[in-house]
């Protein structure tokens, strides 16, 4: 079997978990004989990890004259292929705005390279709506080239290459929620971003939930049928051996950290809340917040009032080996998400051999039994945790050797053959 795999990331090129997701669960699928994956992102950087699968760069591949329908966030169109924005007869002002044209029209021009090629910055810019529609069209002109049994499109950014290879070609549709527009923006839904899950929802043929929490989001807020929507969870890639040789951290002294996108979803006030009512009780502990976003500012200055800042460590956005290091320097980790669709980091950090806190809100939670779960809210009560695991060893260390053995029976290769399962139930009825 053959799949088309869609996504907008990939390791080592990635802003979270969902590029982390995308590279365990294929890898995973390598382990299935007979099952191929080619996986198409808008931009490669050459140095992705390509030993299990075909990694194909969209921008690669050379435009043609197209027509494609997105329905909602755009409308029918007309791409028409142009070396060059600038066009004969031109003024500077026309120039200008050309430039700054947004896709609302029937007809678009656009930029490409002498060859006809399509460039992608492959990030989250200021253009990242033209991207994805650039995406959709290079996908259904990918789509008619390769032979494949079914798509598969990871995420909203992709689901729109995802409808546009199956009208290219009518070949079956799988889309993998990873996340949706409720749980980033916290009841304030982008109705752009709405538009296109919703429509992504509709059309597939088989939506993958990666926890129950995440299909009870899809089933009441974007109103489809239960019996579309299957949960998969994730998983967490096989420890790695690392140098510790060079970790270094104040002796008697505990380190709380807390790694994500800072962001609402991801709770960082009230890890900072608590973080302060345990130093109240305790002068050894020092906090980490590793990760970057809108609310980082935010942090900096609350820590800063709270006059915690010489207890408190902003790292920025950690990756890749930066992340192991990170985890292996820890003695606790935290995640009080708010609304998180699954939550791949709580096993990354119990496979370190760290005890770990997370809150109820957490599609993890489901599967996980030896970590402490509370409210997200409750800062009590994230406070009591942090304090006892920092000060109780017996706890700590129970949680370490149970919490590894748990992490360590959720393999890829399991959530791979239950995707396996939901292609052959699609292919089974077209």
């Amino acid at each position: 079997m053959r799949v088309l795999m869609f996504g907008w990331e990939f390791p080592p090129h990635i802003s979270g978990g969902l590029g982390t997701a995308c590279y365990g669960l294929t890898r995973g699928m390598s382990h299935i004989p007979g099952l191929e994956v080619t996986f198409v992102v808008p931009k490669a950087w050459g140095d992705e990890d390509q030993s299990f699968l075909q990694l194909v760069a969209a921008e690669n591949f050379p435009v043609k004259r197209k027509y494609i329908e997105m329905w909602g966030f755009l409308k029918q169109m007309t791409f028409l292929e142009v070396h060059s924005r600038l066009m004969p007869y031109m003024s500077p002002e026309e120039y200008e705005k050309a430039g700054r044209r947004s896709l609302s029209g029937t007809r678009i021009f656009f930029n490409t390279e002498q060859a006809g090629n399509l460039k992608f910055t492959g990030t989250y810019g200021p253009d990242l709506f033209q991207e994805i529609a650039n995406y959709a069209l290079m996908a259904g002109i990918i789509a008619e080239e390769r032979d494949f049994e079914i798509i598969h499109a990871h995420d909203w950014l992709a689901f729109p290459a995802g409808i546009a290879a199956k009208e290219a070609t009518g070949k079956p549709l799988v889309i993998h929620v990873h996340a949706t527009e409720f749980d980033r923006s916290g009841g304030k839904v982008n109705p752009g971003v709405f538009e296109i899950e919703k429509r992504g929802m509709e059309i597939a043929d088989m939506i993958i939930a990666v926890s129950n929490l995440t299909r009870q989001t899809i089933i009441e807020k974007y109103g489809i049928h239960p019996e579309k929507v299957i949960t998969v969870y994730n998983a967490v890639e096989p420890e790695e051996k690392h140098d510790v040789s060079s970790l270094r951290k104040m002796a008697n002294e505990k380190i709380v950290t807390f790694l994500g996108r800072i962001t609402m979803q991801k709770g960082p006030e009230y890890f900072i809340e608590a973080a302060n009512k345990v130093l109240k009780k305790s002068n050894n502990v020092r906090f980490v917040m590793a990760g970057s976003g809108d609310m980082f500012p935010r942090m900096i200055k609350r820590a800063a009032s709270l006059g915690i800042a010489d207890r408190f460590h902003f790292t920025g956005f950690l990756r890749g080996r930066d992340v192991n290091q990170m985890f292996l320097m820890s003695d606790l980790y935290v995640m009080p998400s708010v609304s998180e669709p699954f939550g791949i980091s709580p096993l990354e950090a119990m496979r370190s051999n760290v005890p770990v806190i997370i809150s109820y809100q957490s599609g993890v939670s489901e599967i996980l039994r030896h970590v402490v779960k509370v409210d997200f809210w409750d800062i009590d009560a994230m406070a009591d945790a942090i304090y006892g695991l920092l000060h109780y060893n017996a706890l700590s260390e129970m949680f370490k050797k149970r919490g590894k053995d748990e992490v360590n029976n959720l393999k890829w290769e399991t959530s791979a053959l239950k995707v396996k399962k939901v292609y052959d139930r699609v292919l089974s009825a077209s």
